[in-house]
């Protein structure tokens, strides 16, 4: 969980990226494009959640 102001705008900002692609993709390729972004999108997130070794000790 993030534990201060500046993890949680860096959190904020990286959503607002997402939303920002995804439009995007709606403006220029329609439904389809927009898809396939968020299954990109999907692969990005999940290597970071995923990733070995953590990011983070716990």
């Amino acid at each position: 969980m993030p534990t201060n102001e500046k993890e949680i705008n860096n959190n904020l900002f990286d959503q607002l990226s997402l939303v920002e692609r995804i439009e995007r993709q709606l403006k220029s390729g329609g439904q389809e494009a927009a898809e396939k972004e968020i299954e990109i999108l999907k692969k990005e997130i999940n290597r970071k959640l995923y990733q070995q070794p953590p990011m983070m000790n716990e």
